[in-house]
């Protein structure tokens, strides 16, 4: 079964931008690590250091304004890319055509990646906006052929 599940071109279609998004998303673990490093921001104690005193440890547990920007990026993946991942599933196996899955797939990946750009490069406005509500209406679309499918709406 599975082996014949990879065989299809869109599951496969599927798997690439679906490990696409989810491999970004898991970078912002990393970006938000960079952040709070190199600009001295720490959420709890442990994180500060073992050398440190204890005056140096309470000026390191603050927040900073870029630090939270890069977590509000991240926490906007866990919410977008999550929902693409189980509704992009269901669409892959609904049998949708090629070129239709693949458009989807594309512009989801491509608006969650612009999304990111946009967010953590500080563009005005609509520019996150947009992107954000592109892979909205591509998880929206995806949906809804999955289930005009289910209900042959």
């Amino acid at each position: 079964m599975s082996a014949a599940l990879m065989q299809d071109e869109v599951f496969r279609a599927f798997s690439t931008y679906a490990l696409i998004v989810i491999l970004k998303m898991m970078m912002m673990s990393f970006v938000t690590v960079y952040y709070r490093v190199t600009r001295g921001a720490f959420a709890n104690e442990e994180d500060v250091g073992h050398g440190s005193t204890e005056e140096k440890k309470k000026k390191m547990l603050r927040s900073d304004p870029e630090v939270e920007r890069v977590r509000r990026c991240h926490l906007n993946d866990l919410e977008n890319v999550v929902p693409f991942v189980l509704v992009g599933l269901f669409y892959a196996l609904s049998g949708p055509e090629l070129s239709s899955a693949l458009l989807h797939f594309r512009v989801f990946a491509g608006a969650r990646i612009f999304h990111t750009f946009s967010y953590l490069g500080h563009l005005p406005q609509p520019c996150r906006g947009l992107s954000f509500f592109l892979g909205l209406l591509v998880t929206l679309s995806m949906a809804y052929n999955v289930l005009s499918n289910v209900f042959a709406i």
